[in-house]
């Protein structure tokens, strides 16, 4: 491998790092790769486990601090080559093909304290009512032109004159028990507390980023629900969603999004990878949590074929949706006059359409059509559960998108892709957090959070070569269906 990146992240000036930053990313690696997460266990186990001691190969043992430093500032910039670097020595030794991308997901905590959280309707509401506050008070004291929004800029400024004006009369300040404030003292304090608290909504806002949550701790970090709740009351917790993308059993894509849902993560996630790796993949094979229109159209431009399960395709397989669904599956459409036509014999006409636009700018259409009476119908009232309507909604593009999935992942290959999406990618969260128990991040930030899961994807990556070829089993891609006896 390549370490000139890993060799530019040190000075050239000065003395020489202690330890080979070349070993010391090997000795990282195999930490990873057994289980071994802290600095100073790493550093512990430098000292005493013959398997380092031998890649140290004669060097001093790093202590905990070097060992830190390295994984939060060294390997920041150059992990993504040296990953990608390992990634094309799989591919020459014939061990992944960029033919099939499994795509899942998984939510880790933070490092982070539980009960940081800061919450986006929390600041709104808070703000609006330190603004009409703020309002009230500056025109008592005889502030002219206030504005709509009364920014920490403007509160600033202001205080900057009263305290000028304060210094120009030689206004001493005071405090305690026994003396008596200044009416510009008391209003120098009054504004002080004011601008303070609109700073700290303003900085608060700027972190939120969309989301609806994060940690004082750890700013990155979201409040999500995590599947380990040992206080089994569905606590959230601070966390990151890791996406991974498996190939031939290789984890071969990382990324760190600070989403809850997986559905937006899906189009940054194969930008990354064809970035990354300068290929595309021909086949992405992810569960329901992924389906969505932008998604099936993304896909569709870049040419990969897709084997997303709908998210209502365990459910269509019962006899309760066919139930549910009687009069929607019964309706007829008519496609010279767009409409449809109902089990009582009803007319739905096209009505209008209801546009809904992502936070990626991608414009979904769906089309409305209603029933022009429904009196005297043997069916009305029963012809939907719950709240009745005498209107459907329907999305021909998506509807279209799920149907071509749907045949996808019900065809023999795709059943083959199915089996293998279950068998592969979650299956290396299954060895992350059970055999190697990585279930919290030591680090905190979003870029050192993916250094790390990086070196762990890196140790297991090792692991599977090694397994592979113990067990005979290079060059093989897809695990086969094994037919029940």
């Amino acid at each position: 491998m390549d370490y000139r990146k890993l060799y530019l992240a040190y000075s050239s000036e000065g003395r020489n790092p202690a330890i080979e930053p070349k070993t010391l990313f090997k000795v990282i690696v195999y930490a990873y790769s057994q289980g071994i997460f802290s600095s100073r266990e790493i550093e512990k186990a430098c000292k005493l486990n013959l398997a380092f001691i031998y890649l140290l190969d004669g060097q001093k043992a790093p202590d905990h601090n070097t060992i830190s430093r390295f994984r939060r500032e060294r390997l920041s910039g150059c992990i993504d080559d040296l990953f990608t670097q390992f990634v094309n020595i799989l591919e020459s030794l014939d061990e992944i093909d960029f033919k099939n991308i499994f795509v899942d997901g998984t939510k880790i905590e933070a490092n982070a304290n539980k009960y940081t959280f800061v919450w986006r309707t929390a600041i709104a509401k808070n703000e609006v009512k330190l603004q009409e506050k703020c309002s009230i008070y500056l025109a008592e004291i005889g502030v002219a032109d206030i504005p709509e929004h009364i920014s920490s800029d403007y509160l600033g400024n202001l205080l900057k004159r009263l305290k000028r004006s304060a210094s120009a009369k030689k206004i001493e300040f005071v405090y305690g028990i026994g003396h008596r404030k200044t009416e510009l003292q008391k209003q120098i304090e009054v504004l002080t507390d004011f601008y303070e608290r609109e700073k700290k909504y303003e900085i608060s806002k700027t972190l939120f980023k969309g989301r609806n949550s994060y940690s004082k701790t750890d700013t990155d970090a979201t409040f999500m629900h995590l599947k380990e709740d040992h206080m089994r009351n569905g606590q959230l917790k601070a966390a990151y969603n890791v996406q991974v993308g498996v190939d031939s059993e290789y984890i071969v894509a990382v990324d760190i999004f600070q989403n809850r849902s997986d559905v937006n993560t899906l189009i940054p996630f194969m930008e990354r990878i064809q970035k990354q790796h300068g290929k595309q993949y021909e086949n992405l094979v992810a569960d329901a949590g992924y389906e969505s229109e932008e998604n099936y159209h993304y896909l569709e431009e870049k040419g990969i074929t897709p084997y997303i399960k709908p998210s209502n395709y365990e459910y269509s397989k019962t006899r309760k949706f066919q139930t549910d669904m009687e009069f929607r599956l019964a309706m007829s459409y008519d496609e010279e006059t767009d409409s449809f036509i109902c089990k009582g014999g009803r007319t739905l006409r096209y009505a209008s359409d209801k546009i809904r636009v992502s936070e990626s700018g991608y414009v979904s259409r769906k089309k409305i059509y209603t029933c022009d009476g429904c009196e005297g119908c043997p069916y009305y009232g029963k012809c939907y559960k719950g709240k009745y309507s005498k209107r459907i909604e329907v999305c021909p593009t998506f509807d279209n998108y799920r149907e071509e999935s749907r045949k996808n992942i019900t065809s023999d290959y795709g059943t083959l892709l199915r089996v293998n999406r279950s068998i592969q990618v979650e299956g290396s969260f299954g060895v992350v957090k059970q055999d190697l128990n990585f279930k919290r991040f030591l680090t905190r930030g979003k870029e050192n959070v993916r250094t790390e899961y990086l070196l762990l994807a890196l140790g297991f990556d090792i692991n599977k070569l090694h397994h592979r070829i113990q067990s005979n089993r290079v060059g093989l891609h897809l695990f086969p269906i094994q037919s029940i006896a």
